[in-house]
Order: structure tokens, then C-alpha cells, then sequence
């Protein structure tokens, strides 16, 4: 299932826009934050979806009946562009376990490309619901090995997948591949270039975050 938040306004619309704008990407923090931020909405909404049951608490005049989550979260996020994001996620669902995918991609002088995964660190994943984050979903290929992998772990009984930007090759992939998972997109752009970035897109969500990296 397909959760484009970008069909409705909100303030959402001005987070994505503060980072593609290259007069604004030259500020690490705000940039970090507008993440952080976004993740915040997207785990309000994912709040919807989950399951809750009544509970009585002691308040200073009585007793209140509140509704409680009961669901087990684990959120995850591709290193290292996904950590501002996971924070996000984490703020607002802040008893939730955490895993950590350490993929990138390995590039080849004729333009191509491979995932190079090298390191997974998981919680049991039984019956829980997996929320997996990454800023940009471009051909879904770091995705797709982050799910399975993850999925060595255990078997979550709900899948959601938070991306900021996505492009629609990348969802129709993941969608082909991940069908029972809810994607969680706040914008959809519909161009890859020859070396798969997204058009419009934004750049690289890890440069932008924490600064520029050596290639392998």
C-alpha cells in the first residue's frame, strides 16, 4: 500500500522543499533537522495504522481509561543517510527497539553499480512491525537487500518503508517485490538518471547530512 503524503498540503510540503533547495542544503543542521523533522510526521501517521487497547491510569483525581499501543516496533535505517530520519521516528515512538543497515552502493567506471552490504545489527523481529527508513528510495535496490536481510531476523507481522523522496521506478520495484508493505513516500518524482539519482531529487541525503565522502 502506497502512502503518498504529498497528495495533501501540510507542513510537511515545506520540509521536502527546504531540502532540495540548494540555498538552504548549504546549512548541515537545518538540513538534518527537516529530516528529523519529516520523520516525526511520517511515525504520526504510521501511529494510525497501529493497535491499541484500552488502559486505566491513575490521575491526580481519579482514574482516566487511555488507549495504549500494543504493537512491538523496530525501526531500522540504512547507514548513513538514514540516521536524521530515524531519530525522527524515534522521538515520537521512543520505547521502539532499533536495527542498523550498513549498505552503499558500490559504483563501476561503465556507469553501473552494486549494493555492497557489510554490516546488520537486529533485534528479534517476531510479530513485530518493522519500520525501515531511508531518505531516498531511487531504484530500490538498497531497499530490497536491507528488507531481506532484515527478514533473517524474523518475521514482522507489518512492514513500513519511509522514504522523503521517491522515484516511481523504485516504487513499482519494491511494490513488485514487497507487496504486502506500506510505503510511506512524501513526494514522488518520475525521472532516474543514467546512474539512477532522482530527478528533481535533492543530491545525496548523506553528503548533505554529514558531509562528503571519499568513493571506494
Amino acid at each position: 500500500m502506497l502512502h503518498n503524503l504529498q497528495s495533501k498540503n501540510s507542513l510537511l510540503s515545506r520540509f521536502i522543499a527546504e531540502l532540495r533547495d540548494v540555498n538552504v542544503q548549504n546549512d548541515r543542521m537545518r538540513f538534518r533537522r527537516n529530516m528529523e523533522r519529516i520523520g516525526e510526521i511520517f511515525a504520526y501517521e504510521i501511529s494510525q495504522t497501529l493497535h491499541y487497547e484500552a488502559k486505566d491510569i491513575e490521575t491526580p483525581m481519579g482514574v482516566a481509561s487511555v488507549q495504549s499501543c500494543t504493537d512491538q516496533l523496530v525501526i531500522a535505517n540504512i547507514l548513513r543517510a538514514g540516521i536524521p530520519m530515524h531519530y525522527g521516528i524515534l522521538n515520537y515512538f521512543d520505547q521502539a527497539d532499533n536495527a542498523f543497515v550498513s549498505a552503499y552502493r558500490m559504483h563501476h567506471k561503465d556507469g553501473s553499480f552494486e549494493i555492497n552490504l557489510q554490516y546488520v545489527s537486529c533485534p528479534d523481529l517476531n510479530n513485530a512491525v518493522l519500520i525501515i527508513c531511508d531518505p531516498m528510495l531511487a531504484t530500490g535496490a538498497s531497499m530490497d537487500i536491507a528488507i531481506k536481510n532484515l527478514l533473517e531476523y524474523g518475521t514482522p507481522k507489518q512492514i513500513h518503508i519511509v522514504t522523503a523522496i521517491a522515484s516511481v521506478p523504485g516504487l513499482d520495484h519494491i511494490k513488485r517485490l514487497h507487496p504486502n508493505a506500506h510505503i510511506w513516500t512524501g513526494a514522488i518524482d518520475e525521472e532516474l538518471t543514467a546512474k539512477s539519482y532522482i530527478v528533481p531529487g535533492l543530491g545525496d541525503a548523506g553528503d548533505l547530512s554529514f558531509g562528503p565522502k571519499v568513493q571506494a
